[in-house]
This record gives C-alpha cells, sequence and structure tokens, in this order.
C-alpha cells in the first residue's frame, strides 16, 4: 500500500487503481479538500447518485455517508458500491428507523409520507415519495392530500411549512452539524464583516433562518454565490463546501459561521481509505431488492415532480 506521508503517489495510486478497475470516485461536498480534488465529481447526494447512474463505470468508489451509498445502490443495482468506511453514518438519519416510520404511519391512515433523501434505504421504502432540500416545497404541493407528514428533519420541515400550501407535521429529528449553528455565531460573524452577507442550509435552526439573506442547499450555495454581487459571505453549513466556493470564487472571501460546523462522520473518509478499498475491491454497499424496489418507488416520484 502507498506511504501514508506521500499524497502524490497515494493520488497516482487511486487514480491507476479507478482506471484499471472501471471505477468513477465521487465525492460529497462536505468531504475532506484532498478527497474533493481527487474526485471525478464533486456534489450533493442525489445528483452524484444521477452520476452514478448515467456513468458507464461499472464500480462506483462513494465518498460520503452511508444513507448516500444506500441512494447509489438503489438506482444502480447492476454496478458495485463502495463506500470506503463503511462507518460513516449520519446521527439524522439514525434518528429514525423503519419500525418507527411505520408506527408513524399507522397514526395517520392516508397522510403521505415524505421522506428526506439524508434517509436510510429502509426508511425511504415505507415512504411515498422522496425530497431534497432543495426540491422540498415542490414535493409536497405536488402531493393531493391536504396533510403531509415529513421525515426526519424537524428544521428542514418547519423552513418548508413556511411556504408549502399543506398542513405539515413532523419526525423530531436534525442535524447535529446544523444544529450547532447559533444565532449568536451569525450575528457575531456580521458584526465583524459588516457588508458581508449570510446564506444558510435548511437544516439549520429556525432563529438562523430567520437571519439568513438566501436559504438553499450546498448546491444552490456554488449557484448563489457565482451570482450575488456581494464579495464577502457568510457559510451556515459544513466547512467541506469551502473548498470549492472559494475554488469558484477566487475574488469573493468565504466565512464560516462557526467553527462548530465540522461533521466528524463526513470527514472520516481519507485517501489511503480509498486506496485500500480499491486494492482489495471491499467495503460495498448493496441494498437487498426488497428494500431497493419500494425505495427507489419513492425517489422516481420525486423525479417526476415538474422543475422551473
Amino acid at each position: 500500500m502507498a506511504i501514508k506521508n506521500n499524497p502524490t503517489k497515494l493520488k497516482n495510486d487511486i487514480r491507476f487503481l479507478l482506471k484499471e478497475r472501471n471505477a468513477i470516485l465521487l465525492a460529497h461536498n462536505y468531504q475532506r479538500d484532498e478527497v474533493q480534488e481527487i474526485a471525478d465529481v464533486c456534489g450533493d447526494s442525489l445528483g452524484l447518485s444521477q452520476t452514478a447512474r448515467k456513468s458507464d463505470a461499472s464500480v462506483i468508489v462513494f465518498c460520503g455517508v452511508h444513507f448516500m451509498a444506500e441512494s447509489v445502490s438503489i438506482l444502480c443495482p447492476d454496478k458495485t458500491v463502495i463506500l470506503p468506511r463503511l462507518d460513516a453514518g449520519c446521527p439524522m438519519a439514525d434518528m429514525i428507523t423503519g419500525e418507527d416510520l411505520k408506527k408513524e404511519k399507522e397514526k395517520r391512515p392516508g397522510v403521505p409520507i415524505v421522506a428526506y433523501v439524508n434517509t436510510t434505504a429502509e426508511v425511504k421504502a415505507i415512504s411515498d415519495i422522496c425530497c431534497t432540500s432543495a426540491n422540498a416545497v415542490k414535493v409536497v404541493n405536488s402531493l393531493e392530500a391536504e396533510t403531509v407528514y415529513m421525515v426526519p428533519d424537524r428544521n428542514l420541515s418547519m423552513y418548508v411549512a413556511r411556504t408549502a400550501k399543506k398542513k405539515m407535521e413532523w419526525w423530531d429529528g436534525f442535524c447535529p452539524t446544523h444544529e450547532r449553528l447559533k444565532p449568536a455565531d451569525v450575528l457575531k460573524c456580521k458584526e465583524k464583516n459588516p457588508d458581508a452577507i449570510f446564506v444558510c442550509h435548511p437544516e439549520c435552526r429556525t432563529e438562523v433562518i430567520d437571519l439568513a439573506d438566501h436559504v438553499c442547499s450546498t448546491s444552490g450555495m456554488y449557484k448563489f454565490a457565482k451570482e450575488t454581487k456581494a464579495k464577502t459571505i457568510i457559510v451556515g453549513t459544513e466547512m467541506g463546501i469551502l473548498y470549492r466556493l472559494k475554488k469558484e470564487n477566487p475574488d469573493k472571501k468565504f466565512i464560516l459561521a462557526s467553527k462548530s460546523l465540522i461533521c466528524p462522520n463526513m470527514k472520516l473518509i481519507t485517501l489511503e481509505d480509498i486506496l485500500e478499498a480499491l486494492e482489495k475491491m471491499d467495503r460495498i454497499v448493496k441494498v437487498p431488492e426488497e428494500i431497493r424496489i419500494p425505495a427507489k418507488r419513492a425517489l422516481d416520484r420525486m423525479l417526476e415532480v415538474p422543475r422551473d
């Protein structure tokens, strides 16, 4: 295996094995800088899953967390999906199980279940339709029912409830990383940078969202950063997003709203993990067909919702 303190050799060895295995390396926007740097494609969880589906690669090396690798397996059942660290989980996704959701569903006969993509395959399989942070309002409004139950993120659900034309109910889950961002952190940054604008993710607390100039998904942040005339932007999401924001906007200054905006699980995967997984062709994520088929149905229904 490559020497740990030789990053150039590590990267060269990874690129060699990717070619040899007919593999593509996908990295989430929150991954370590060096992982994003070597990836074939960086993006959000659903976007990367769609990239995997369109790719001619037979092996997908997914640098993210477990539910994301599951989504790739759901959409690409004939491909080998490798998660270099199988212990890279998502605390929010783990806050609700399939059994939990079944009980909630029994309490609400006829009420459609909207599952945020940040859920396990098991939860998606029990849900009626999925959503992303970018299309959640549209997905909710596309449903005929007057009442909608959303899982697992209470903050995203409350954000959707502000503009959705439905009665909203939700599971009391949250993203620990976004939850750590407090209004005081934002106000402190604004005080130090009076000309800055503040952009945050809808997984943030309601009182943080109230302070935002713009609220959007990670993909939306890249677009917003390019289009805004502001030269200083306070960022309210996981620190990994700064790598690409700075790279794509060298003339702008990006300030992380709080040093606490770091997801330990998103930082687990190292270049060494990627190389070892490619060498051994292990750490494979495979969703069983009895779960994959209904989970895919929920994802497909989301993709059928018209865009602007």
